[in-house]
């Protein structure tokens, strides 16, 4: 590990208070390193948090942190910040079990002003730390660093229109490189772009505050020309910002790794008396030339050969599986489209974009747009599949619910990384999509466990299903290949019928199969339900597990709401007279770890669900 010279001691953002700009630009190299070792080894974001060094640098330079609350978007490029704010000596942990999260958490330090993990929402938040501050007469500056990437999600427009009519401290930085995780797109990239390309605007401005620098005295009626000059000139060359019609003020663009420029922007935007928007460019994967290149592939990785960029391990098996059999399917059925949220790569539909690009739609990071635009379609005949992952579905659940089941229209969501997501933490995990969705009418839900369970299941939500379908499916390669093909059916039975069943549903629903087999070889008689389809629950399922003595449910979901709840419901109804065991995640948020480790945790592993259900069956053994 190297020894780095002003890295090392920099133990809180005061510390970069008397650095000159060429240490700074030193600490800037030193951060990188310690940023591509670290995730070269861990996983995490290296790509976006590259780009954002200068810029953590310069904000904490200039801003009197935590007093000044800064609050980063998504919060996936707040390593540097991590490294910044006393963490330093801990980052070697971050996105490891126990270790510090990969996302700013506000119980992790208050250098932390508001968690996050999803996209657009620092506008909203910093707008209300700001107003907080405004009623109590602090004149302490909130920060939002929102990406362009960003920008395309509905809720930052609905902040910016709200933050733009008040008069708090509040500077909004908005960190343009081009880039969501896949290449933006839509209107507001193209804005972005005129106002990238148009630097004529600040050679006159720069002209004409020289000029004015170099009058002795001028009357107010000059200062009011000369500033509707100026209005004039930008309303002439850029039409005016989208941002300056909404109330700001605007400042760039600017080059985002020019720590100079940036500090001197920084420190302007304190002086003035009406929320900001100070205009970033920078380079996503910025002195690392693989990530540079490939930004979107070093997006979020789980590790990588630095010296080479070589990639650990391969994309998950599930999301290539669903990549292939939509294009399969769609080669001989012209109505299906495919819509992605800005997740091209990572849900699996690079090959679909680029075989069918008339019926593929990137949306941006607009995941509740997606499910409208999704009814729409299927309104006038098309058949829409929207693949999302499981923590961005939640953020359509009104769509999904008012848009597509009401409406009983053939809307299929494909919902990638359902269940635990492993080192990406409690911001992202894929526990809750079952119990909410399951509370929609008008919806069939499928639950494949292996990549064959996959593509029947996509086959049957696009031929056999109606109304609102859902495929999900986990993230990885955990028991991605158990088998090669069969014939599907809504739910297998494997074994004899017996006093004791399992019965579980997705990935883990290999584990329940695995553990009623070693229980049976200890002579134990027990049999496996395994749910291909978990709404409705097939009458099949519930029949076999109606006579047992006892019925052991595993459920990698939430169990509050859940599908082990509904299936114990379901029992009941018909008279169930057993006893019944469920095991899942209670009620709390599934931190960070590896995927295996958290499996091991919540008693969803083979050899927890044996231990389970010899303890169940010894404590009724005890009582009968």
């Amino acid at each position: 590990m190297p020894d780095f010279e002003i890295l090392d001691k920099i133990g809180s953002p005061r510390d970069l208070k008397d650095l000159n700009y060429n240490q700074l630009d030193v600490l800037c190299s030193e951060i990188r390193t310690k940023l591509i070792d670290t995730v070269s080894k861990n996983g995490g974001h290296l790509s976006s948090n590259l780009g954002a060094v200068e810029l953590t640098v310069a904000l904490h330079k200039v801003f009197n942190t935590p007093d000044d609350q800064i609050v980063w978007d998504v919060s996936h490029q707040c390593y540097a910040h991590k490294m910044l704010t006393g963490r330093f000596d801990s980052f070697d942990t971050i996105r490891q079990e126990g270790g510090i999260s990969g996302f700013t958490k506000i119980s992790e330090s208050e250098y932390d002003s508001f968690g996050a993990g999803h996209a657009s929402t620092s506008i909203s938040a910093a707008l209300g730390l700001a107003k907080a501050k405004t009623i109590q007469g602090k004149k302490d500056f909130t920060i939002a660093v929102i990406g362009d990437g960003s920008l395309t999600g509905g809720l930052a427009y609905e902040a910016l229109n709200n933050a733009g009519r008040g008069r708090d401290r509040l500077i909004i930085v908005l960190n343009d490189n081009k880039m969501s995780i896949s290449r933006n797109v839509g209107a507001v990239a193209r804005h972005l772009a005129i106002t990238r390309s148009k630097p004529l605007y600040f050679r006159i401005k720069n002209g004409i505050e020289r000029f004015i620098m170099k009058i002795p005295k001028i009357g107010k009626g000059a200062t009011r020309r000369i500033i509707k000059l100026k209005a004039l000139i930008k309303s002439v060359l850029y039409n005016n910002t989208l941002f300056e019609n909404m109330g700001f003020a605007y400042l760039g663009p600017i080059d985002g790794h020019d720590m100079k420029t940036l500090c001197q922007l920084l420190e302007s935007s304190k002086t003035m008396s009406r929320p900001v928007v100070l205009h970033v460019c920078t380079v996503k994967g910025k002195g690392y030339s693989f990530a540079e290149e490939n930004p979107d592939k070093y997006h979020g990785i789980s590790g990588f050969n630095k010296e080479t960029g070589e990639v650990s391990g391969s994309c998950s098996r599930y999301a290539k599986a669903f990549g292939e059999t939509l294009c399969d399917i769609a080669e001989s059925n012209d109505k299906i489209c495919a819509i992605t949220a800005a997740m091209k790569p990572g849900t699996g539909l690079t090959e679909f974009a680029e075989k069918y690009r008339g019926r593929f739609f990137d949306v941006g990071i607009a995941e509740s747009h997606a499910a409208t635009f999704a009814a729409g379609l299927a309104r006038n005949g098309m058949i829409p599949v929207f693949a999302v992952y499981s923590t961005f579905a939640q953020r359509s659940y009104d769509q999904i619910l008012h848009d597509c089941a009401i409406q009983n229209l053939h809307v299929i969501f494909c919902i990638d990384h359902a269940g635990i997501v492993g080192s990406d933490g409690e911001t992202h995990q894929g526990i809750f999509d079952a119990a909410f969705l399951n509370s929609i009418p008008n919806i069939t839900i499928y639950t494949p466990a292996t990549v064959s369970d996959l593509r029947m299941s996509i086959y049957k939500a696009v031929d056999d299903t109606e109304g609102v379908a859902v495929v999900r499916y986990p993230c990885g390669n955990y028991n991605s290949d158990a088998r090669t093909s069969y014939e599907y059916c809504d739910c297998e039975i494997s074994g004899k019928a017996a006093p004791t069943a399992i019965v579980s549903y997705g990935r883990v629903s290999i584990n329940a199969v695995n553990a009623a087999s070693s229980l049976k070889r200890d002579n134990i008689p027990c049999f496996a339900i395994k749910l291909n389809r978990i709404k409705p629950v097939p009458e099949e399922a519930v029949q076999a597990a109606i006579g047992c003595k006892d019925v052991f449910f595993f459920e990698e979901g939430i169990k509050a709401g859940g599908i082990g709840e509904h299936f114990l419901a379901l029992l009941t109804e018909r008279g169930f007279e057993g006893k019944y065991h469920l095991t899942g995640v209670g009620d709390e948020f599934v931190q960070h770890s590896t995927i295996e480790s958290a499996i091991k945790k919540y008693n969803l592993d083979e050899r927890s669900m044996t231990a389970i259900v010899k303890t169940g069956m010894n404590d009724r053994n005890k009582q009968g």
